[in-house]
């Protein structure tokens, strides 16, 4: 076996041990069976809350144990093609259980960073929302790419999206829009994306084909479980209805059913335009909801007048990441230092390696917290 084959090898068992460490291998398979087994309880759904914890926790559980199985089942599958290859003097058959290997390793490293999601709420839905910055027309196109490209990433992945509120550009684009986006680990892997996002291009909207900096800002936040308590008095709150509108056309339509509630400490302010107002107040409570809950969140961190400043001025001093399309490409991670010539891939949703980068560190910046506290 070659040097290099062996050293592959040792990073994916490095992967898997990992992985083990991460599941609680020793427990796992009776901890699902515990899980199995409460499942079957009728009782159980007498609370739903609680019933829809206990299956997301088997889920996510069940999802790790047999994600571990196939990557173990892979490796001892391509060692033994590789051995019987090379005992038979087949070239192809080693070549071919080589790359497969490759393909494991990269697999086994993404597994690997998934099981690092083990915050509080990581495993939990959560909300996007897009603010273009100032620059009207340039950065509201911004603005209007970046929900296009997290759109597409959250399909790449299986998730749902569904577009809670959106306000339209003047002539382009759209000056704000909140997401909420569905599935396993979505806030995890998002809560990464939070702060300005700078692009750099030859404007489309420029006669004179000038180059031009737009900013625009992205702030995520969990969707918050029902069994969480969160208190909103009537008298913090202020319900305000108003006419919304599509983007522009002859089909448009319009209603006076938009929502917007104000949450009055805070100056927190959500907003939903769907056709049933019924609907829209349900989803303005729930964004509402969400969003004092990660406030919460970052007071217990200490980093929450932080995040409120850096809120409050899209533009050069709050960027975390850089999109040149002009006069070369590039899209760069300021916080990481990760980066990429292939800014069309990026903007079309290739994010992973931004996202994975940026959790990395976060866990790495944790563990460094935790060791210095204890010593």
């Amino acid at each position: 076996m070659r040097a290099e084959t062996a050293s592959v090898i040792a990073e994916i068992e490095k992967s898997l041990a990992l992985l083990r460490q991460r599941i609680g291998w020793e427990t796992a398979e009776h901890r699902l069976e515990e899980f199995n087994a409460r499942a079957e309880d009728p009782s159980l759904w007498n609370d739903p809350a609680k019933a829809q914890k206990l299956m997301r926790e088997r889920q996510v559980l069940s999802d790790a144990v047999e994600g571990y199985r196939a990557l173990a089942g892979d490796l001892s599958d391509q060692i033994e093609l590789i051995d019987m290859g090379e005992a038979e003097g087949d070239a192809d058959i080693v070549a071919e259980a080589e790359a497969a290997l490759a393909d494991l390793r990269d697999r086994a490293a993404q597994k690997e960073i998934e099981a690092l999601l083990s915050g509080e709420m990581d495993g939990a839905d959560t909300f996007l929302e897009i603010n273009a910055g100032a620059g009207g027309t340039e950065s509201q196109d911004w603005a209007q790419m970046l929900a296009r490209m997290y759109v597409r990433w959250a399909e790449r992945r299986g998730y749902k999206v569904d577009l809670i509120a959106e306000s339209s550009g003047e002539e382009a684009g759209i000056k704000s829009a909140t997401y909420q986006v569905k599935g396993q680990n979505a806030y995890g892997w998002l809560k990464g994306e939070s702060g300005v996002h700078r692009l750099v291009r030859i404007s489309p909207f420029d006669s004179q084909a000038r180059r031009h900096t737009s900013f625009s800002s992205v702030w995520v936040y969990p969707v918050v479980d029902d069994s969480i308590e969160i208190d909103i008095q009537d008298k913090d709150i202020r319900i305000d209805t108003f006419r919304s509108s599509g983007a522009g056309g002859q089909h448009v339509n319009t209603t006076d059913s938009a929502v917007r509630i104000t949450h009055i400490p805070t100056g927190i302010v959500v907003t939903s335009s769907e056709k049933s107002q019924h609907q829209n107040r349900a989803n303005c409570m729930a964004a509402l909801k969400s969003r004092l809950y990660d406030l919460e969140m970052k007071k217990r961190t200490q980093a929450i007048q932080d995040a409120h400043d850096a809120k409050g001025e899209i533009g050069w001093g709050n960027q975390i990441r850089s999109y040149v399309l002009q006069p070369y490409q590039m899209v760069k991670d300021l916080r990481t230092g990760v980066e990429t010539s292939d800014s069309q891939g990026v903007l079309d949703g290739d994010l992973d390696r931004f996202m994975a980068a940026t959790l990395a560190m976060d866990v790495a910046g944790k563990s460094r917290a935790e060791a210095g506290a204890e010593a």
